[in-house]
């Protein structure tokens, strides 16, 4: 496995498993545990997952040693603010069965995050948490945290595959030390990825399926990424990504790709903020 090193020197793989959407408690915990066999090392949660308890219980049945592991989990914006990040770490780390995190996210741009952050850079300090970040903070919002607090955010975790590059904001986060980490580097399938008729002849060309050349070309861009999957032979497939490489000419026909919006949510909408601001 080959690693990032963030701006504060820890270690992260640029490659994880991400449990986002596995609601069924024993499905989460057998995805984790065979994604540990497989020899994933990185493993990705949020509050907000409902999950956290299955991840525990996986990462305790492993047998792996806790400093062999890295495991994130986010704080969901209902618990925004400083008291209420407190304790949502607590109640992460309860349900997780861990004394410490290797990283913490502030999960959405929005509600007391500078609250958030001050909590999180308090936690940081006192080795409760060995790397703190955000996800989904858009540029001027990341660079207006970052201007203005102590503690620069180590990552932030954003969406990123080939139908929504974010290169501007990829740029920025490089400009400032801030480690990018792609959600949905699939793009959940959308716009038919996988049948994709650039993506499908590079994988061939390489002997590789579509979904391990987007991972590459998510690893040779700097970006880390944490695809999800409940099969298997599926996160074998994910996981076996460093044995090849793309060409200057390959990258540059991924970047083609590219489109000027989100397949998911548009962050800086007005209707998503609501929307967002309102789920508890």
């Amino acid at each position: 496995m080959q690693d990032f090193t963030l701006n504060n020197g820890v270690k992260m793989p640029a490659l994880g498993f991400g449990v986002y959407q596995v609601r069924d408690l024993k499905q989460c915990k057998q995805s984790v545990l065979d994604a540990l066999s497989v020899g994933y090392r990185l493993i990705d949660t949020a509050a907000s997952y409902y999950n956290e308890e299955a991840v525990g219980e996986a990462i305790k049945e492993s047998g792996i040693k806790r400093e062999d592991l890295f495991v994130t989990s986010k704080l969901w914006l209902a618990d925004s603010g400083y008291d209420k990040t407190k304790k949502a770490f607590e109640l992460s780390l309860k349900k997780l069965g861990l004394e410490y995190l290797d990283l913490y996210l502030i999960h959405q741009p929005f509600g007391d995050y500078y609250g958030s952050w001050r909590a999180m850079q308090d936690l940081y300090k006192e080795r409760r948490i060995r790397a703190i970040g955000v996800s989904n903070f858009f540029p001027g919002r990341l660079v207006d945290l970052i201007l203005h607090n102590e503690i620069c955010p180590a990552v932030n975790q954003v969406e990123n595959h080939p139908f929504f590059q974010q290169k501007g904001a990829v740029e920025i986060m490089k400009k400032y030390g801030v480690q990018p980490q792609a959600w949905a580097p699939f793009a959940e399938g959308r716009n038919n990825l996988f049948g994709n008729i650039v993506l499908g002849k590079i994988a061939a060309d390489h002997n590789k399926s579509p979904a391990q050349v987007v991972l590459r070309w998510l690893f040779q861009r700097g970006v880390a990424s944490i695809p999800k999957s409940i099969h298997k032979e599926r996160m074998k497939e994910n996981f076996n990504i460093f044995d090849f490489t793309l060409s200057n000419d390959e990258m540059n026909q991924i970047a083609a790709l590219d489109k000027p919006a989100s397949s998911f949510l548009n962050h800086e909408d007005p209707q998503t903020v609501e929307w967002l601001c309102n789920l508890h």
